[in-house]
Formats: C-alpha cells, sequence, structure tokens
C-alpha cells in the first residue's frame, strides 16, 4: 500500500480517500494500491513548491550538485527496489527492467549535477549582459512505459536550474516515483522542492496544467492528451515541454548488412513490447529485396522469448485495454489488405494468463494505410516496400508524427546524407547508440522542446538581458 502523498518534505494523507489499484501485467494480479490525489492536493503541492522556490533559486550550483549527486546515489544502492517496481506494474522482465529501465536515468540524473554552473555562466552581447534564471515551479507528468527515465529527464534539469517540482506519475507506474520521493527525503531535498502527487490525469493533471502558479508544464505521453494540455496552458501562458506520439521509420539501402539491420530494427521494437515512443515501426525495405529480408525477420522473431522470467525477451503489454488496442489494430490491418508474415492475433504459445501479444510484421503495406500512419503502441512493424531512395524518403516523411528514425546503409555518408532529409527530432544510423547527452525531441506532432543534456537544462530557464 502506497497511502500517502509527498507534499513540502513530508508524507501527507490525501484530502479524499481514492485510490487505484495496480494490476501486474503478467498475472492479472493486484499488486499495489496507490494513493490518488485530488485538486485540492495539487493547490497545496503547488503552494509548498511556489515558497520552497523563494529560497531554493538561491543556493549555489555547487550546493544543487551535491545535493543532484547525493540522490543519485541513493538511487542507485535502491536500484533493485526501482526495477522490481517498474517490473511489477509494467510487466517487463526485471533484468530488462534494471538495464533498460533504471540504470541509464541514474545515469541522466547524475550528469546534471556537473550543469548546476551553466546557470552561473553569462554571456556579453555589446553592452548587454545575458544572465540566467529558473522559471519558476515545474509540473512534471510523465508517462507509464518509460517512468524513471522520464521523470529523471524532467527532474535533473529542473533541480539543476534552481527549479522547484510537482511530479504526477500515471496512475499505472508510480511506484518508483514513491522511492524516489523516500530517496529525496533521505538525502535532504528541502521542503517543497520535490512533491509527489499521484493522480488520475483527468483531474489532477488537468488541474496542474490549468494552474495559475505553476509555470511550466513538462509532459510526456498521448498527442492527443499533450494538445489538451497546451490548450488549459495557454490560459497563463506557461511554458509547455511535451514528448508525444511516435511513428518511426527505419529505411534500409539496397546494399546494406541487412541481418544487422533487421536484428537492431526488432530488438528496437519489442525491448518494451513495443511500447516506446521512437521505436522504429515502419521499415522501409528495397522491393528486389524483400524476400531475403522477411525471410531474416522470420528467422529473428523464431529466437525471441516471449514471458516475464529472466531469461525472456519481451513482457506482456501494460494493461489488458492496451493489449485489446494492439489485437484491434493487427485486425485492422488484415482488414486493410495487408499481410502478416510472422505474429498474429493468437496468444503466444504457453501463455496461461497476462496480457501478451505475438510480435507481429505485416508486409504488402501501403504508406496511407492506418497500421502504418497511427501509433499501435505494441510490437507491431509495417513492411513498406520502395523502388527507389528518394521514394523512400518521401514516405518516411509522410507522417504526423517525427520523432525518431534510423537508416542502414552500406556506409556511414550515405546514412549521414539520408537522415539530413528525415524529418525527425533523433536519426540513428547504421545501429548508431543512444546518447544522453544529446537532445531529445521530436517535431510535428511529436511534440516540442528537449530532454536530456544541455539542450534539457535550457528550458528550465528564463533569460534577462541587463543592458548597462
Amino acid at each position: 500500500m502506497y497511502q500517502q502523498l509527498y507534499i513540502n518534505g513530508s508524507w501527507q494523507d490525501s484530502t479524499e480517500k481514492q485510490s487505484f489499484d495496480v494490476i501486474n501485467p503478467a498475472t492479472e494480479q493486484v499488486c499495489a494500491t496507490v494513493v490518488m490525489a485530488t485538486k485540492e492536493d495539487v493547490d497545496k503541492a503547488v503552494a509548498a513548491a511556489r515558497k520552497a522556490f523563494k529560497t531554493w533559486k538561491k543556493t549555489s550550483p555547487e550546493y544543487r550538485a551535491n545535493l543532484i549527486e547525493q540522490l543519485a546515489d541513493a538511487l542507485y544502492e535502491r536500484k533493485q527496489d526501482l526495477a522490481d517496481a517498474i517490473s511489477l506494474s509494467m510487466g517487463i522482465p526485471k533484468h530488462l527492467a534494471l538495464e533498460v529501465q533504471v540504470e541509464e536515468p541514474i545515469e541522466i540524473l547524475r550528469s546534471y549535477s556537473q550543469r548546476t554552473a551553466l546557470m552561473n555562466k553569462k554571456e556579453t552581447i555589446g553592452n548587454a549582459t545575458i544572465i540566467k534564471k529558473p522559471i519558476g515551479v515545474c509540473g512534471l507528468i510523465s508517462p507509464w512505459n518509460y517512468p524513471l527515465n522520464q521523470l529523471m529527464g524532467k527532474i535533473a534539469p529542473a533541480l539543476a536550474s534552481g527549479c522547484t517540482v510537482v511530479v504526477k506519475p500515471s496512475e499505472q507506474t508510480s511506484l518508483q516515483d514513491f522511492i524516489v520521493a523516500q530517496c529525496c527525503d533521505q538525502v535532504g531535498i528541502p521542503a517543497g522542492v520535490f512533491n509527489l502527487i499521484p493522480g488520475f490525469g483527468q483531474e489532477v493533471g488537468a488541474a496542474m496544467s490549468g494552474h495559475s502558479d505553476i509555470d511550466l508544464i513538462s509532459f510526456t505521453g498521448s498527442t492527443r492528451a499533450g494538445i489538451h494540455i497546451a490548450q488549459s496552458a495557454a490560459h497563463n501562458v506557461k511554458r509547455v515541454i511535451q514528448e508525444l506520439g511516435g511513428k518511426s521509420p527505419l529505411i534500409i539501402t539496397e546494399d546494406s548488412n541487412f541481418e544487422h539491420a533487421v536484428e537492431y530494427g526488432i530488438d528496437d521494437v519489442i525491448v518494451n513490447t513495443g511500447q516506446t515512443c521512437t521505436a522504429l515501426t515502419r521499415w522501409f525495405i528495397p522491393k528486389s529485396k524483400r524476400t531475403e529480408i522477411m525471410t531474416l525477420i522470420k528467422s529473428h522473431l523464431a529466437k525471441i522469448e516471449i514471458g516475464a522470467d529472466d531469461n525472456c525477451d519481451m513482457g506482456p503489454l501494460v494493461t489488458h485495454a492496451q493489449q485489446q488496442r494492439v489485437l484491434e489494430y493487427i485486425q485492422l490491418g488484415l482488414n486493410e489488405g495487408a499481410e502478416i508474415i510472422a505474429g498474429g492475433l493468437d496468444i503466444p504459445t504457453g501463455i496461461t494468463k497476462g496480457y501478451y501479444v505475438k510480435p507481429t510484421v505485416f508486409c504488402n503495406v501501403k504508406n496511407p494505410m492506418r497500421i502504418a500512419q497511427e501509433e499501435i503502441f505494441g510490437p507491431v512493424i509495417c513492411l513498406i516496400e520502395y523502388s527507389d531512395l528518394e521514394d523512400a524518403i518521401e514516405m518516411a516523411n509522410d507522417s504526423p508524427y517525427g520523432l525518431s528514425s534510423a537508416v542502414f546503409s552500406k556506409n556511414k555518408s550515405e546514412g549521414l546524407m539520408i537522415a539530413e532529409q528525415l524529418d525527425s527530432g533523433m536519426c540513428y544510423v547504421n545501429g548508431g547508440e543512444y546518447n544522453i547527452e544529446a537532445p531529445f525531441g521530436g517535431v510535428k506532432q511529436s511534440g516540442n522542446g528537449r530532454e536530456f543534456g544541455d539542450h534539457g537544462l535550457t528550458e528550465y530557464i528564463e533569460l534577462q538581458a541587463i543592458h548597462l
């Protein structure tokens, strides 16, 4: 049971007795019951953050850097607890939870200890001196698919810059946030600087986005919800950072290493059961090589172990509703005339409970089809054939989204040439590794603003020009 909110440096009861039962998606059993905050609790948390901001913003970069380091150390000490919490609520196998969902986010937090010093860096332009100030109270709304990663990507730059935060995790995946709150309390983060108020989006999320005393909203989630949040935030012209949906393309050129490309692309999709905003779910393959590529896909998928055990490669979807959504999209693909070459509507062999689906790959997909244009958020890949590279690039850009992309080509120079023509905030060439120091974010309906690295810090900063 997680029965209390963390507000103003102490554990407090909610103003009402609302709760949420967290269902373990691997067992379909209740694994935790979590308190749900109210609009009144939002007001209390924001008031605490507003009061704390008056002193926190004046603290030295060295002081904030030391606390960030201590917090990272405390989270590292509890990394297995964090992995267990995420595995319980998401269903991801524990070994993947530790590697993908926990260790990297802690490093993201730690990377911001050195960035506190950037707040004192001034710029001179003629007779003007440009100084940096923290924006103020930040409302942070994190998603269920990478809950700790996205939380660290928000609180790290906020704390480093001198902002205070009010955090609302997803109802389904808030367990790790309680551990973060415990660690904040343990290392002595001042009262009101970090506040945790899990709650229902339509009540707590809405109250945060429209709150007149919140200066910034950082939201990660669906494009539909992001639009509502931006509309609500517009009433007091607060800054809005959005990391929204995606339908990321993978372009495989005719003379690339197909085996490497297929392995990379499938692993990218199945690692979080397709519940990744950057997942490479639209593959553009040369028409002349379709048979060779499809054979490799079938071979690689045959090796994938599905389940919640530590030897498994892919767990269940997060909820029954999400499982049904994915299955409905698979049926839609068949209705649209696409053909399944692997996976399908049947529950994986040997599975008797849990919200599982088979990794599914469609061929004969046309780019205008709904399965090629809409975010499914499951382990479903669409193969779209192209005649020439120009055609592939044009189809890859023909999407309302623009979060991520990838290219496999014969060499780096060709890959870079293709990458520069893709409408996406990120692109991975020939299996390039993810870099937490680089900006993360998208274009078009995939959102605005950037997270991680120096660029992530700038989102939490106001500039003041002093003309001498």
